[in-house]
């Protein structure tokens, strides 16, 4: 019987398996070696006041030059999709060359700007019909760039968008199209996987913490897309999360392809110095208009100085 125990415990699948010597070995194999030759400045600068709260319509690189290196601590975007989507003002079906091309330059901006030690996460839809695993392309520009591969999250949308076709090979082997129910979120670090911040300013309870570190997240898309004119809105429970995992209260947050402002909303109410960046003077409104209206729920939320600051600004402005 007592070895029929001992062998039940060696298949037991719930036990964790450990690895003997994880740190010798993780050294000897070279941890991150495509990042290790960095050499990315270790000081960091403040955001200008100028650019801090603030939502700027513009030419994103023309922009993104304006701020001195390391004064950013998370960059959460999504860039255009190059699906086609009719952006306002804004062309979606460049040729793919063209399409990375401009793409890295603005990443290869976001990288100098983030502090050390700083987060990207990027959230991305592969054109699946184009077989162009963009997640993978944008990946391997950062692991060329240096940074430091932290991880992938599958947003699993709940089977959205996902309508039974004959799009490929029906019943055959010869080539099946493979259909998605999710979006990725690719994150990298800059130098360091490790951030400085205070546990005091960690907003993240236990619980949420658990399940948000298992790398898939099932949150229903945005249903407002028709309301705020925008085809390719992210929730803002998604934005909540990836602030709250990879961010402390007070860290300076960068949306460089704002579209109306999710992020910058989630880092409204989250207490985080927020910037961001838009070539559409529409979208950009929408994003005022819906940042504006947050001070009206200073009884529910304790704002910190700097958004008392704003709340104060704005309650001078007229509205009608």
């Amino acid at each position: 019987m007592s070895k029929q125990v001992s062998n039940l415990e060696k298949t037991d699948k719930n036990k964790e398996r450990k690895v003997k010597n994880r740190k010798q070995k993780e050294g000897a194999r070279g941890k991150h070696y495509y990042a290790n030759n960095h050499k990315f400045c270790k000081e960091n600068n403040a955001l200008p006041d100028e650019f801090t709260n603030k939502i700027i319509c513009g030419d994103l690189q023309v922009v993104l030059k304006q701020l001195p290196d390391n004064c950013i601590d998370l960059i959460f975007t999504s860039p255009p999709y190059n699906f086609g989507l009719d952006y306002e003002n804004t062309e979606d079906a460049f040729a793919w060359d063209s399409y990375f091309k401009a793409l890295f330059g603005v990443f290869d901006e976001c990288i100098r700007v983030l502090k050390y030690g700083g987060r990207i996460v990027v959230n991305v839809q592969p054109l699946f019909s184009d077989y162009i695993p963009t997640h993978h392309l944008i990946s391997q520009h950062f692991m060329h760039r240096n940074l430091i591969w932290k991880g992938e999250i599958l947003w699993e949308k709940n089977h959205y968008n996902c309508k039974y076709t004959a799009w490929g090979s029906w019943k055959s082997p010869s080539s099946p199209y493979l259909k998605y129910t999710g979006e990725f979120l690719e994150i990298f670090c800059k130098g360091s996987l490790k951030k400085t911040g205070s546990s005091k300013n960690a907003d993240i309870d236990g619980e949420s913490f658990k399940a948000w570190v298992t790398a898939k997240w099932t949150i229903a898309p945005e249903r407002n897309m028709r309301k705020f004119k925008h085809p390719a809105m992210f929730p803002e429970e998604l934005a909540n999360r990836v602030l709250k995992l990879f961010s402390f209260r007070g860290d300076v947050i960068l949306d460089p392809f704002a579209g109306v402002g999710t992020t910058c909303l989630s880092a409204f109410k989250l207490q985080r110095p927020y910037l961001g960046i838009d070539i559409s003077p529409e979208y950009c409104q929408v994003a005022e208009d819906r940042l504006r209206v947050l001070p009206l729920f200073r009884d529910i939320v304790e704002f910190p100085p700097f958004l008392q600051a704003y709340e104060r600004q704005n309650s001078k402005i007229d509205t009608k």
